[in-house]
């Protein structure tokens, strides 16, 4: 498709997902405060309603032809208490991957919270907070323990346009404190589009087309039986994470 009707489904995207937002927070999720008393029940409901509105947002990017994607490995999803690690390569990419995953919990930005057109589906959803400071990495083997799908992107932030990635090391203490295998996911977006720093409005020459590939598990064991501290097995995943995802994203590439 050509290029200004592409900028055009692009907007209609956008607005759709801001006009979306400030639905489920003025009539859905009151219907949900009101009618479902118990807060696990509603959280989860909460979610289950996100998960839903992600999809229809998904297919409507790629009815309008703005996008095309393909998803492998996905029944490797079909599990609970998963710590999910992605790279992150476009903005959409959370959208993405609460779309497809079922229980999905995420830690979110403190901004988002206070945003009009994302905290009432943040707050209803009963997200972690980035702001929860010591109380977040519990938070996070909480939620595992629930049996909840944890997602995170270890980089922390978008990959900047350079296509450079650069691991934070919170991600590898979930992994390490919680006792939890990582589940990777590889994303490749071509070409970039939504990138950090980059408008929505400046879309690439051509259609752009996701990949999301959901590898095996990578076991925790594997860093943490040799009896180092935590802090040393965490340093160790974290260096290992960067050195998997920079050799994934390259052989796409």
């Amino acid at each position: 498709m050509g290029r200004y009707w592409r900028l055009f489904g692009t907007a209609v995207s956008f607005t759709a997902f801001g006009v979306g937002g400030v639905l489920l927070w003025l009539l859905v999720f009151p219907c949900l405060n009101i009618f479902v008393w118990q807060p696990k029940r509603r959280i989860r409901w909460s979610r289950e309603v996100i998960r839903i509105s992600f999809r229809g947002f998904i297919g409507l990017m790629s009815g309008l032809g703005v996008l095309r994607y393909r998803i492998e490995g996905a029944e490797r999803l079909q599990r609970g208490g998963l710590l999910i690690l992605a790279n992150h390569p476009s903005l959409i990419d959370t959208v993405f991957l609460m779309a497809f995953v079922e229980r999905a919990d995420c830690i979110v930005k403190a901004g988002l919270w206070k945003n009009v057109f994302t905290r009432g589906p943040v707050r209803s959803a009963g997200y972690i907070n980035n702001e929860n400071g010591s109380d977040l990495l519990d938070a996070c083997i909480l939620t595992l323990e629930a049996g909840n799908n944890l997602i995170v992107f270890p980089e922390g932030t978008r990959t900047p346009v350079s296509g450079d990635i650069e691991l934070k090391r919170g991600a590898a203490n979930i992994a390490v404190r919680g006792e939890r295998d990582v589940t990777p996911v590889v994303i490749h977006c071509e070409p970039k589009t939504l990138s950090k720093g980059e408008p929505w409005w400046k879309i690439p020459e051509r259609q752009v087309q996701f990949s999301i590939e959901i590898r095996e598990d990578i076991s925790i064991q594997n860093f943490t039986a040799g009896g180092d501290t935590d802090v040393i097995a965490a340093r160790q995943l974290t260096k290992f994470l960067q050195q998997y995802f920079i050799r994934e994203t390259a052989h796409h590439a």
